[in-house]
């Protein structure tokens, strides 16, 4: 079954608009036109897509499910066709990258970076997001790969080892919990939390943590950004628990004091992500062997 992109692109804009005049229109063809498009598609399927109405179309089951992969197709060929530009521009590849915030804010720039200066013909286009909402981009193709914890599901993806990182306690400076060196995430539970926002992979391992604990959890503020959560923790609203990497330019400055959290999930493994690494382009490949060397390297002057 061989499909024309035409004839795609004018049974999305007929499903779109719910109108054989309207989607004509829009597509400055003749009804006509459109309507042998359609009929065209609907031979080759061999059943119908579209139930005609007084007040204009709707689409079967078969229309529906041939409106998703359409929409997904003709997605791919417009990302396809601006590659393709970019290339004879200059652009050497294209990489899109989707991360967690605690990459991003923590190793994941600089290491970007420093591919970049090596090949500096290569556009990365690099995007936070849930550990959740990356695991469904790099699924369904918007990103070539991704950065989440080893704590986000991946069904059907496959993971590779990246950098570790270790979740601490922020406090307030001078907060009872200051003087302690060591604590236990049922401590920490004892007083009111700054907390991330609800889709967060860290959100999610506080439930879990203070479930175990059998307490509650009480959250006085929720942010969006890690940096505004160390803000209200310095303005003494709460404590908090975000990643040491967060932290430690907050605690060098003065401004809050970090605790080491002692639950063994409050060490994590980040994890670079694809949907299927034989399919992967050359230079996606080079940035995640990049990715996984740039650890192993010691910063200048140790």
């Amino acid at each position: 079954m061989r499909h024309d992109l035409v004839s795609l692109k004018l049974f999305v804009a007929v499903a779109e608009c719910g109108n054989l005049t309207r989607a004509a229109e829009r597509e400055h063809l003749a009804v006509s036109a459109i309507s042998k498009r359609v009929a065209e598609l609907e031979d080759l399927v061999g059943v119908p897509l579209l139930q005609r109405n007084p007040r204009g179309v709707s689409l079967t089951p078969a229309g529906q499910s041939l409106l998703h992969h359409a929409r997904q197709m003709l997605a791919l060929v417009d990302r396809m066709d601006a590659e393709l530009g970019e290339f004879a521009g200059g652009v050497k590849g294209h990489i899109r990258l989707y991360s967690v915030a605690s990459a991003l804010t923590q190793f994941l720039p600089e290491e970007v970076e420093s591919f970049l200066s090596r090949y500096p013909g290569v556009r990365v286009s690099l995007q936070e997001h849930t550990g959740k909402a990356v695991v469904a981009a790099v699924a369904d193709g918007s990103a070539d790969l991704g950065v989440v914890s080893d704590q986000t599901p991946t069904p059907g993806l496959s993971a590779l080892p990246y950098h570790e990182d270790r979740l601490m306690i922020g406090v307030p400076v001078g907060h009872p919990l200051s003087r302690r060196e060591s604590i236990r995430f049922a401590d920490a539970l004892d007083y009111a939390f700054v907390g991330p926002h609800a889709d967060s992979s860290i959100a999610r391992l506080m439930a879990d943590g203070a479930k175990a604990c059998g307490k509650a959890l009480e959250q006085r503020v929720l942010a969006s950004s890690f940096d505004a959560m160390c803000r209200l923790v310095q303005t003494r609203l709460g404590i908090t628990l975000l990643p040491e990497g967060v932290l430690a330019p907050h605690v060098e400055a003065g401004r809050i004091a970090m605790v080491k959290l002692a639950e063994s999930w409050a060490q994590r493994r980040m994890l670079v992500v694809v949907r299927d690494p034989d399919q992967l382009s050359p230079i996606t490949r080079t940035l995640i062997e990049h990715l996984q060397q740039a650890p192993l390297t010691p910063p200048e002057g140790t």
